[in-house]
């Protein structure tokens, strides 16, 4: 009997191996950000980081994926399951511009820029402090502005990830514009709170709705709750 050598480079992939990085994919391709430890251990149905760990470790050595040092989930794909180079404007870009109401944005159609104000950190999450005026000022391309009266604020917290809105976002916000249900605002709480939530119109009260079924939806009186806008778009950087 003759023995064949095998050439470990064309070894298939586990179906763990497999799922991981099909996972990694379409998250990155839907969301433009790779998924968390969490995320990807609820995906594979495992019990712990530690095997999640040795996966990613796996791939990494095959050239299947990279990590990113310094960075929050920091994975990115280099090969399809099937061997062949993965091409992303989400790595190659040093920031990708995403607007809902129309295709998304590459460098080709950025040159043209405006200058917005940047007013602080918006909650996506438990409300935090209301925003304010810091006086800094935040260039955006100008396909982004839907109105001559919008303002930027960086997003902190998860509570919006399944509107592909993740922690260190930057939100765009038009003030001038009609707000309907299903509308992501910056809602007041108060006049001392700001948050980042789906708004939804509910008798007479107001529905606070987070895309995460980690978070629970919050009701609130007409007066205690002023909208300070609606979001336009979204910057997501990748320094």
């Amino acid at each position: 009997m003759i023995e064949q050598s095998v050439n470990m480079e064309t070894f298939i992939l586990t179906l763990k191996q497999n799922q991981l990085l099909n996972f990694l994919i379409v998250r990155i391709e839907k969301y433009g950000v790779s998924p968390s430890y969490e995320e990807i251990c609820e995906e594979l149905q495992l019990k712990s980081k530690s095997g999640i760990h040795r996966i990613v470790k796996s791939l990494e050595e095959r050239g299947y994926i990279k990590r990113l040092e310094n960075k929050a989930r920091a994975i990115a794909p280099k090969k399809h399951p099937n061997g062949q180079t993965y091409n992303s404007d989400v790595i190659n870009f040093k920031d990708k511009f995403i607007n809902k109401y129309s295709h998304p944005i590459t460098e080709k159609n950025i040159s043209k820029k405006d200058q917005i104000p940047l007013l602080g950190k918006i909650a996506a999450g438990s409300p935090i402090e209301a925003i304010s005026n810091h006086g800094e000022y935040l260039e955006v391309p100008s396909s982004l502005l839907t109105s001559e009266d919008c303002y930027a604020l960086y997003v902190e917290g998860d509570s919006m990830i399944d509107e592909g809105i993740f922690d260190g976002d930057t939100v765009i916000i038009d003030k001038k514009t009609n707000i309907n249900n299903g509308d992501i605002i910056v809602a007041l709480i108060d006049n001392e709170e700001a948050t980042l939530k789906k708004f939804r119109k509910k008798g007479d009260s107001i529905a606070l709705e987070p895309a995460n079924k980690n978070y629970k939806t919050q009701i609130y009186g007409p007066d205690r709750i002023v909208i300070q806008g609606k979001m336009s778009g979204l910057i997501r950087s990748y320094n």
